[in-house]
């Protein structure tokens, strides 16, 4: 009698700036409620822009409290409060809205020196490479793959994470100065690329996994609807913030309207599950920005990801993530 494979766990966290806080506390209350390290119950781990530094610092066994505290602690460095016009000032006419060396100062601090090679599960992390023109998903090397093990932990979470006009676009030295920006302009929510790369290298016929199970965190987020009669013509001193909140909404919804249909369709068995946004009060909207760290917000971002924990840690089938541990062997 043929062996029963295995199954292949992943879990994928979307992008969206500080409210990154909203998935770190999801996280963070799971671990507790489980008694684990989330880095022990999955193969892989996907993250984009936010997610992806959620993602690598979960890949090192950081707890995700402490990730959650960095949000708390070092957010409004990383997003100084401004007033409008400065903000629109420094995105349309100089560097960007905001320095990088907060932001990596902060990363710095946690990773330290820390490169790929020592990630304890597979990673996909999302990038867009300005120098080539090309997507890039950042990796922990594997049987098939030996590319990526050499670059730094800090690197990566600032190749994924510089959104347009918020930050710099990230040089990588040790690729020769490629230059990268933000996963999120192609791939804010990662679980699609999560899933490409385990049918082609893990899962399926003559591979050692028969199935999928896909644990999928969203960021927090607002509605972005706007009302009749909205102004049509607009320049990007219109648009602003809600150019890249447009962007990140549309592909997290459409990513999971797609997994949705095929976890039902795919000739390989897969288990998906997606803990969603909160859902923001329309008085609560303006607290819910990429950039926008001040206490109320965060407070704000930290509550609802509590309240959302409380309601799907109870759910079964978020329990089964945490039955089995991981069986992918990631040998450093």
């Amino acid at each position: 009698m043929e062996q029963e494979k295995k199954t292949f766990k992943i879990l994928s966290i979307d992008g969206g700036g500080i409210k990154g806080l909203y998935s770190s506390t999801i996280l963070e209350h799971l671990e507790e409620k489980y008694k684990c390290s989330i880095s022990d119950h999955f193969d892989m781990l996907c993250g984009t822009s936010t997610g992806g530094l959620i993602a690598l610092a979960l890949s090192l066994k950081i707890p995700a409290k402490d990730i959650s505290k960095l949000y708390s602690e070092e957010g409004q460095k990383i997003f100084p409060k401004m007033s409008k016009l400065k903000g629109i000032i420094k995105q349309v006419l100089f560097k960007g809205k905001f320095p990088q060396k907060p932001l990596k100062d902060s990363l710095q601090n946690l990773f330290h020196d820390k490169e790929l090679k020592e990630s304890n599960n597979l990673l996909c992390i999302p990038s867009f490479c300005l120098t080539n023109g090309k997507t890039r998903v950042f990796k922990k090397n594997h049987s098939v793959l030996d590319r990526d093990d050499e670059i730094l932990y800090v690197d990566v979470a600032l190749a994924t994470s510089a959104a347009p006009t918020y930050f710099p676009v990230h040089e990588i030295h040790s690729l020769s100065r490629q230059q990268f920006v933000d996963g999120g302009v192609w791939a804010n929510n990662p679980t699609m690329v999560g899933l490409l790369e385990a049918i082609t290298f893990f899962v399926g016929d003559g591979k050692e996994y028969g199935s999928i199970e896909i644990l999928s965190i969203s960021s927090l987020t607002k509605s972005n609807g706007l009302p009749i009669g909205s102004r049509k013509e607009k320049s990007f001193l219109h648009w602003r913030n809600d150019l890249f909140e447009t962007f990140m909404s549309g592909q997290n919804f459409f990513t999971n309207f797609f997994m949705e249909k095929m976890a039902i369709h795919m000739p390989v068995p897969i288990k998906y599950t997606r803990i969603p946004t909160a859902e923001v009060s329309s008085k609560n909207e303006c607290l819910v920005q990429m950039d926008l760290a001040t206490n109320d917000a965060l407070d704000l971002m930290k509550s609802m990801g509590c309240d959302t924990a409380t309601v799907y840690s109870k759910k079964d089938e978020i329990a089964q993530f945490f039955k089995t541990k991981k069986t992918y062997s990631i040998n450093n």
